[in-house]
């Protein structure tokens, strides 16, 4: 089964689970909002390339661990499209959750879907324990502090903030995430994997900074200009548009470089320079070709 629909039919378990009987419309209506339909499901689509390069022995822990990854992502992006943050009004082309629910119902919507990220991996720890284990303990820490998503968010609310150190909470953690996840979940070591989960989070964050400087809102699907507008830490603004592009290039080759030796790294680093070539506004991509 090709990786998008394992993890589709993965993601739509974990919703129609926490959306059943009983649960308020409106908050089971705004977790559907925030994850369907997906972008490009990046980081769960790393989670299982990773996996098979490790001999994924365990295809239904794989996905669980993908969902949650995924899970946590869409839950992280309804609270930081909220009024006390970005207050952005569309998110991939739509309404984002807030504006199309409300702001209580979009925190809560947020909140539920991490909690619903921890029990889809839960559900596996019968058959195997210390996996799991290892999954939850990668997942909890790129969400929390010190150096989560959490963390990351945080950052903006500081007066100074080192960009390396905040692009690697804010988005590097679940990128390290879905490489250590899709190692543990095959039952290899997580932590050998960390590096390709930090180039590539890093190089995504990069990539995001120049879209939001240089792409319309139109290609983004969600307002552009908001690193500027919230003074936030930019590689963009801090280097230049040339020289984020620069750094992103060094980037992708770094977390080419990065992969460990396995059994199918040759899929993995094509995943790898695929998505890269998908990475910058097509403005800075029609002038680079």
């Amino acid at each position: 089964m090709v990786a998008i629909k394992r993890i589709e039919q993965t993601l739509e378990t974990a919703i129609d689970r926490a959306s059943g009987p009983g649960c308020p419309p409106k908050l089971a209506a705004a977790m559907r909002h925030a994850v369907f339909p997906g972008g490009a499901r990046i980081r769960p689509r790393l989670c299982l390339a990773v996996a098979h390069a490790c001999g994924d022995d365990r295809p239904e822990l794989t996905e669980a661990a993908a969902a949650a990854i995924e899970l946590l992502h869409c839950a992280s992006l309804v609270h930081d499209d909220l009024p006390c943050f970005d207050d952005a009004a569309t998110r991939r082309g739509r309404p984002s959750v807030h504006a199309a629910f409300g702001e209580p119902v979009a925190v809560l919507a947020g909140d539920a879907m991490i909690v619903l990220a921890f029990e889809t991996l839960a559900r596996h720890i019968g058959q195997a324990p210390d996996r799991v284990a290892k999954l939850m303990q990668a997942v909890a820490q790129a969400v929390g502090g010190p150096s989560g998503i959490v963390a990351g968010q945080a950052w903006e609310s500081e007066p100074l903030a080192v960009l390396q150190t905040y692009q690697r909470a804010k988005t590097g953690s679940l990128f390290v995430a879905a490489t250590a996840c899709g190692a543990a979940a095959a039952g290899a070591d997580p932590v050998a994997w960390h590096d390709l989960g930090d180039r590539l989070g890093e190089a995504y964050q990069v990539a995001d900074d120049l879209h939001d400087a240089a792409a319309s809102e139109g290609e983004m699907g969600k307002p552009v200009g908001q690193d500027a507008a919230h003074h936030r830490p930019s590689a963009a603004l801090e280097l230049g548009v040339s020289g984020a592009v620069t750094r992103l290039e060094r980037l992708v080759q770094g977390a080419v470089e990065a992969i460990p030796p396995c059994r199918n790294a040759g899929d993995l680093e094509a995943l790898v320079k695929q998505e890269a070539k998908r990475l910058l506004p097509k403005s800075l991509a029609r002038h680079a070709a």
